[in-house]
């Protein structure tokens, strides 16, 4: 536990001057870098003829959709087409249509999903040109989406789409990538074109050892809380992830900018009500989500690590020792402590890179990250953690206004019958995916051809699918036979409507709360910036997860850990 609260500590102290500088991008305010910065974007948008007008959250949304639709097109052009194409070193041939079609959605949502092996699948010329420019694009598109939602929230025009993701790309994605990069190369990840080559191991064997740009993708892959891996074994294997050093950095990479945006959005809204002209440091109704998030997350964390501890029974009744606990699946280097804490961050920060087999956890340390992703709300990905979260915040805000028979309000703006339906239906979504796909895939031949695992493993595993899928995570059980055309299918289907219908739905609700005129506190408003909110916001999330999830959960991996422990209740 001393090497976890250590690593966290350093984490709070890298993310409040990391919201501190991501406000000051979002809000357009100085900061110490603009007089290079302006100079680049500057050109930039004298090249592609880009305006910088404010645009209403309609006009934002459409944007964004189109940018995003022109990027999917040509992303499945070059899948399809790589093997007549150049930097293609290995003669890969091109992907197949269905593959191709669920591999550019899934990168195009930043959700990353892999039903294929990178050193196997893709050219160099697909992993640059492709995945890396998208892992760049699909991170500033969802920072940029979430900057125009904290604008609307706190009153402010919610501003230019286009600007947003040339400014997140230069002054924030680029810099810490290249940082992050260079610390990779420093410890030994491989950056170069050479195709791969073969050499004998110590047991006499010949293994092929793939190389090619993995520093650059691996970078941006966490920075942008993107998750794909260069290769199929992800941050497990020492061609990615060399020594304890990456593995940190790696972690620090995907934490900073999910934690950053709540730091950002707390500082906006203390920035328009300030009075005094003090300098902010980390606003109050920003401190209530991060605390509200951490709190999940220290929870999945503490339950994931000490299951993973307890080891395993089963094993441990033929002769396997588990007093050091489970090491099925993970790193000897890397240990149960940064195995557990690497999967609880992971999937909570919504990354989906892996250093330990997720299909090998104990079932509650498997509990931990699925649960996580059903949430969709600890901290999360490219912003979308705080955009959900704060549906919970006016989920919970409205409880308590039927609760003391008061017109709810938030932020100084009443929140009415629009703000609660469009509330409704993003909260909606999300399981509606997850638990339909589901569903689907154990009533039909071609989703029960893909479970590899009977009884209620086999249920974990499509459980995790749809999760990763929906929440934009990428990580998977990997016990399934997912390369499929009915999983490729609708696997990019729970990715899409997973990624842009929310997105929209909270672009509008932070467009209608804009609109709303501000009405003056009193003693009867409730407070959402202290510690009783933090505790109700909290109970919210669990007891809505509890409504819709339990059920399915109760028959995957709470039934897998009963039947482990207490064979003989089942």
């Amino acid at each position: 536990m001393f090497q976890i609260t250590i690593t966290l500590l350093l984490y709070m102290a890298l993310v409040v001057p990391a919201g501190i500088y991501l406000y000051h991008v979002a809000a357009k305010q100085k900061t110490f870098a603009d007089p290079v910065f302006d100079r680049v974007d500057n050109v930039i948008y004298r090249i592609c003829g880009l305006g910088r007008e404010e645009m209403s959250w309609k006009v934002y949304a459409l944007n964004l959709l189109m940018t995003n639709a022109v990027m999917i097109a040509a992303g499945y052009l070059i899948l399809r087409l790589q093997g007549i194409l150049f930097l293609n070193p290995n003669g890969i041939e091109g992907m197949e249509a269905t593959l191709s079609y669920n591999t550019i959605i899934s990168f195009m949502t930043n959700t990353n999903l892999q039903h294929y092996s990178g050193e196997s699948g893709l050219s160099y010329l697909s992993q640059m040109a492709v995945i890396v420019f998208m892992m760049f694009t699909s991170a500033a598109t969802g920072y940029a989406a979430c900057m125009a939602f904290c604008r609307g929230m706190s009153g402010r025009p919610m501003g230019n789409f286009y600007e947003d993701i040339v400014r997140n790309t230069t002054r924030i994605l680029i810099p810490i990538s290249f940082i992050v990069g260079m610390i990779l190369i420093w410890q030994g990840t491989p950056q170069n074109f050479q195709s791969n080559f073969t050499v004998q191991t110590l047991e006499g064997k010949w293994q092929d050892i793939a190389t090619g740009p993995i520093a650059a993708l691996e970078s941006i892959k966490h920075v942008g809380t993107n998750g794909g891996g260069f290769l199929g074994a992800n941050s497990s294997t020492p061609l990615e992830n060399p020594t304890i050093i990456t593995n940190l950095c790696e972690l620090y990479s995907m934490m900073l900018l999910p934690g950053a945006c709540v730091i950002a959005f707390g500082n906006m809204i203390a920035d328009r009500r300030k009075k005094d002209g003090k300098k902010i440091f980390f606003g109050s109704q920003g401190r209530t989500v991060f605390a509200s998030m951490a709190i999940i997350f220290v929870i999945g964390l503490t339950v994931c690590y000490r299951a993973e501890l307890a080891g395993n029974p089963v094993l441990e009744s033929v002769g396997l020792n588990q007093s050091i606990g489970s090491y099925e699946g993970k790193e000897v280097r890397f240990g149960i402590a940064q195995s557990a804490l690497f999967t609880t961050t992971t999937t909570s920060f919504t990354t989906g890179t892996v250093n330990n087999m997720h299909d090998s956890l104990t079932p509650l340390g498997g509990l931990v990250p699925l649960l996580h992703m059903m949430l969709n709300c600890v901290f999360g990905g490219k912003g979308v953690g705080l955009m959900n979260m704060v549906m919970y915040v006016i989920l919970a805000v409205f409880i308590c206004g039927l609760m003391i028979g008061r017109t709810p309000e938030y932020l100084g703006k009443k929140i009415e019958g629009r703000e609660m339906k469009l509330v409704a239906v993003c909260l909606i979504i999300h399981p509606l995916l997850i638990l339909g796909f589901s569903a689907l895939a154990v009533s039909t031949a071609g989703g029960l051809a893909g479970i590899t695992s009977p009884g209620f493993h086999g249920l974990s595993q499509v459980l995790y699918e749809y999760s990763s899928s929906a929440a934009n995570n990428g990580s998977g059980f990997e016990g399934l036979a997912d390369n499929s055309v009915f999983w490729n299918v609708t696997a990019g289907l729970a990715m899409y409507f997973g990624r842009f219908p929310a997105i929209i739905l909270q672009l509008a609700i932070a467009g209608s709360i804009l609109a709303k005129r501000r009405v003056n506190e009193t003693v009867g408003t409730l407070r959402t910036d202290n510690v009783v909110f933090t505790m109700i916001l909290v109970f919210i999330v669990y007891i809505f997860a509890a409504l819709t999830f339990f059920p399915a959960l109760a028959l995957g991996p709470i039934a897998e850990h009963l039947t482990i422990w207490f064979p003989g209740l089942m």
